[in-house]
């Protein structure tokens, strides 16, 4: 299975959207929303990951999560 296929896969089972058709149309897989604005470069390649918005990135990835670092 190729990754794209698996990303498509696990987007449907978790969001009910392709990630695909999602990333195609500069949307959240998410959300639905546009997804055109991010905060950083780093929000922007996990875009590029994951197929999430800023406003849902934020949502999912806390304040708590990223002071692990």
């Amino acid at each position: 299975m190729t990754m794209e296929k698996f990303k498509d896969e696990m987007a449907m089972e978790f969001f009910g959207r392709s990630y695909s058709l999602a990333k195609a149309g500069v949307q959240c897989v998410s959300c639905g929303k546009s997804a055109t604005e991010f905060r950083d470069r780093l929000s922007l390649k996990e875009y590029g990951i994951s197929g999430l918005c800023q406003t849902c990135q934020d949502e999912i990835f806390s304040e708590d999560m990223r002071d692990e670092d």
